[in-house]
């Protein structure tokens, strides 16, 4: 079933557990994250990020995806991962997606303040929900999201605090230490400051770059305040992995091996982290 940001949400406070958005720019990557969602009865974020248009456009697989959550057995939030365009933001609202995230983060603090407001309005008019982000996050390799070659700005907490008083969103995106991409070295993450900012802003936190930390970073986390886990790095990469295998392993592959191959891989992959943040035995 179709539900908006702060229904999902809703329960990660309630369970106290992270609810992992996964982008998924192809339907192999919606149909792994589904079916695990489904097999634990879990509600779950499929996200589509405005810098993987060029993968897939979002009017090709935005329509897929909301007519994904709409037949499946679980909630499903379809959510609009670092939309920096306020026309883009619009068009995934009017394609049916119910949360947006707008990312105001390279701007100064006014700018950012200003333009989320506005998709604030906008998303409240098609009953959505917002997720917006204070402090900017390093990129590791294989991202074009971030800071490249950075160590990232961390979101300061009153700052935080002033944000989210003034903008009224639902979710606040915060930085303290993760990198979008693949991890060069061991992220040194900044716990406090999370807690710091959740007791400030009584906000649900936003971890992103949440692919490739232990099990103990991402129960920290959680217990600290996050409570949505962006994941795909990881996930994506295992999928190349199990196709390289099967390559290396067979003769005579077609592609709808190699893409059954991949949907089976990320599954695995996803479980995994599944299990942690829904605190799954």
């Amino acid at each position: 079933m179709l539900v908006n940001l702060k229904e999902i949400l809703s329960y990660a406070e309630k369970n106290q557990c992270a609810i992992g958005a996964f982008n998924t720019p192809n339907f192999e990557c919606i149909m792994a994250v589904l079916q695990n969602a489904e097999t634990y009865q879990i509600p779950v974020i499929i996200s589509h990020a405005q810098v993987h248009e060029s993968i897939m456009s979002l009017e090709t697989i935005g329509p897929i995806m909301v007519l994904c959550a709409e037949r499946s057995t679980v909630p499903v939030c379809v959510h609009l991962d670092h939309g920096e365009s306020l026309d883009y933001i619009e068009k995934a609202l009017e394609s049916g997606f119910t949360s947006v995230m707008y990312d105001g983060s390279k701007l100064a603090f006014e700018k950012n303040v200003e333009n989320t407001l506005r998709v604030v309005k906008m998303a409240r008019k098609y009953g959505a929900g917002i997720e917006a982000e204070i402090g900017v996050m390093a990129s590791g390799a294989g991202s074009s999201e971030g800071i490249e070659g950075e160590k990232g700005i961390y979101t300061e907490p009153d700052i935080a605090k002033k944000f989210v008083e003034m903008t009224n969103v639902d979710a606040l995106a915060a930085s303290f230490g993760t990198a979008h991409g693949i991890y060069a070295e061991k992220p040194r993450l900044d716990f406090q400051r999370i807690e710091s900012i959740k007791e400030l802003t009584k906000t649900p936190l936003v971890m992103h770059g949440g692919s490739g930390l232990t099990r103990e970073d991402y129960i920290t986390a959680i217990e600290k305040g996050i409570r949505k886990i962006n994941y795909y790095t990881y996930m994506s990469g295992a999928a190349v992995s199990a196709v390289k295998k099967l390559l290396n392993e067979q003769r005579d592959v077609l592609f709808h091996d190699v893409a059954l191959t991949a949907v089976e891989s990320m599954k695995q992959n996803t479980e995994k982290a599944m299990k942690v943040f829904y605190k799954i035995p």
